[in-house]
């Protein structure tokens, strides 16, 4: 057994107007006008009544509460209560008796915030019907499960970007080339090579350069003591011939 509904009042208006309107004779909509608006048939309460997703309105005595006439409805906008193509407040209600038999009765407000209500009841009542309803085929029918796995021979590319301590960006991706014998780069192409120092003569000495420079440097005692002492240093070496392997320096 499922569980019980209860009935909930979803709408209270203490003061409706209830009117006989000719029958229709074309498929244009119904028209206030053609009713008798200063002589209603009666007057009483309106109370919106729901019972799970079944909802109706009960038009009742005000005093005594003695139920006129009920109108369900299966939904709106529909047969069951229209409005009317000339006015904001009045509709027209298709009631019903207990024996199955309809008829039709046009109902109207007296200020139009009251028959604006009445419109945002329907509306949020058979909204609220439509996400029940939408969630009990989702429990029988459940959603279709995407499938986010990668088939057969799929493969995915990303190329990412690494910001540097500078904050230049390098490329993650990795190339098959590489670098000199020990980590190095390699030298840029076309630069100028050095030449290897070459073998100073014996009979040359820094004192002369920097004689000839022209005056005493600040090195010049410095290098005026240097050319003593390699010539004393000469000078006492026994061999007279010097091996041409060995330079001088």
């Amino acid at each position: 057994m499922g569980e019980p509904e209860y009935e909930s009042v979803v709408l209270v208006k203490q003061e409706v107007f209830v009117y006989k309107i000719p029958p229709r004779q074309s498929n244009r909509s119904y028209r206030a006008a053609d009713w008798n608006l200063l002589d209603p048939i009666w007057t009483g309460r309106l109370r919106m009544v729901a019972k799970g997703r079944s909802l109706c309105v009960k038009l009742e005595d005000k005093t005594n509460g003695t139920l006129f006439a009920n109108c369900p409805i299966e939904s709106y906008p529909g047969v069951a209560i229209e409005a009317v193509s000339d006015s904001s407040r009045y509709f027209v209600l298709r009631i019903q008796d207990g024996n199955g038999r309809t008829a039709f009765i046009g109902l109207g407000f007296g200020d139009r915030s009251d028959s604006f209500d009445m419109n945002v009841a329907l509306q949020d009542h058979f909204k609220w019907v439509k996400n029940e309803e939408k969630i009990e085929k989702e429990k029988v029918e459940p959603k279709q499960q995407l499938d986010l796995g990668f088939k057969e021979g799929e493969t995915i590319k990303i190329n990412m970007k690494i910001t540097k301590k500078d904050g230049s960006e390098a490329s993650s991706r990795l190339t098959g080339k590489k670098t000199g014998a020990g980590g190095l780069l390699p030298p840029p192409p076309g630069g100028n090579k050095i030449s290897p120092p070459q073998a100073s003569s014996p009979s040359h000495q820094p004192a002369a350069s920097s004689t000839a420079a022209g005056g005493q440097t600040e090195w010049g005692e410095f290098t005026s003591a240097g050319v003593q002492s390699t010539t004393a240093d000469a000078a006492a070496a026994t061999p007279s011939k010097t091996n041409a392997n060995w330079v001088q320096f």
